[in-house]
């Protein structure tokens, strides 16, 4: 099965094994980020925003220092709560020697608290950089941070049992909308996905593809 047709299943079965008032309120969150008005993520041709923060062994861990041994893919995604988020993140496990091979590095950053990375980092067996941005200045700087809205709180609360703001250590309900940026060794985007569907992510294959171009 490929990348594709496994997040297609994924959605498939969230579909049907949610409460229709549930995931109508979530598609109404992924409709109105699209109709914002406002366009989320750095663009194509943009300087990648310089950052440090802590992978899950508390080590520091900064973008231009990765940069400076080949060009990184830099991964925003919600947290390991998120199922969505979990399969993506294995399957780009799977092509990590592929990418290292290339010269590439592959950065995931997500704004639950050290811990909870830390977790999720043993559990999926990921090899690559995990790290923390709980107060969000990072997905804030490359503007894909956003205040999770009540009606989405009281979803979180009642029906999946997960306090936000707990388990990312901090007292703010953000996440970050899902994006993936392929940065060079000069800092420059090369390529952004951005996209408020939190169950569509791009395919390890065109990261690959994208990666042998530069």
């Amino acid at each position: 099965m490929t990348f594709t047709q496994t997040l297609d299943q994924m959605k498939q079965e969230f579909m049907a094994n949610t409460p229709a008032d549930v995931y109508n309120e979530l598609f109404r969150l992924i409709h109105g980020q699209r109709q914002a008005g406002k366009a989320f993520g750095l663009s194509e041709g943009q300087k990648a925003k310089d950052f440090t923060l802590n992978n899950s062994l508390g080590q520091a861990v900064n973008l231009y220092d990765e940069l400076s041994q080949g060009p990184v893919v830099l991964t925003f995604y919600r947290g390991g709560w998120c199922p969505f988020c979990n399969m993506q993140l294995r399957s780009y496990q799977k092509v990590l020697p592929q990418i290292e091979v290339i010269g590439g590095r592959l950065i995931a950053v997500s704004p639950q608290s050290p811990d909870n990375t830390l977790t999720q980092q043993e559990k999926e067996e990921l090899q690559f950089q995990v790290l923390s941005d709980t107060n969000g200045l990072t997905a804030a700087a490359y503007n894909i941070l956003y205040d999770v809205p009540d009606y989405i709180q009281d979803i979180f609360l009642n029906k999946f049992h997960l306090d936000l703001a707990e388990y990312n250590a901090t007292n703010r309900w953000i996440l970050p909308i899902t994006s993936t940026f392929m940065i060079d060794e000069s800092g420059i985007i090369r390529s952004a996905y951005v996209e408020p569907d939190f169950m569509k992510r791009p395919d390890p294959e065109d990261i690959l593809e994208q990666l042998r171009r530069l």
